[in-house]
């Protein structure tokens, strides 16, 4: 079973661009992924760009884009944090000028999305 995601890149006007990312979304094993390998505006941007994406962390340390199956999946948009938080997610990560953040959806209770923590250090191989 998936632990849908989505990762963001906050931009200079406080608007967010991001992609959806569909396994293993937890903080634990995504969050870990994001703040050590993903760790500049530049490597996240590129994440970014590639759009909707199985996973960013392949075997082969690579992600793998719906793109490359033929799918037409940019993107997203959204104007401000709360647009970007209002959709369906498990979990919604940001990139911000401070590195990254994690929210909590509570996707399946009635909570509103909250702060959580990303554990430090890398995962083990």
């Amino acid at each position: 079973m998936a632990t849908r995601s989505r990762i963001g890149i906050e931009l200079k006007d406080g608007s967010i661009l991001s992609a959806y990312h569909h396994w293993d979304g937890y903080p634990e094993w995504l969050g870990r992924i994001l703040k050590t390998h993903y760790n500049s505006r530049n490597k996240v941007a590129e994440l970014v760009d590639g759009g909707d994406m199985s996973t960013c962390w392949d075997d082969s340390n690579n992600p793998e884009y719906y793109s490359q199956r033929g799918e037409d999946c940019p993107p997203r948009y959204d104007e401000t944090r709360e647009e970007f938080l209002s959709y369906g997610e498990e979990f919604s990560y940001i990139f911000t000028s401070a590195g990254w953040v994690c929210y909590d959806m509570n996707e399946f209770n009635d909570k509103s999305p909250e702060l959580t923590e990303i554990p430090s250090g890398a995962l083990m191989a």
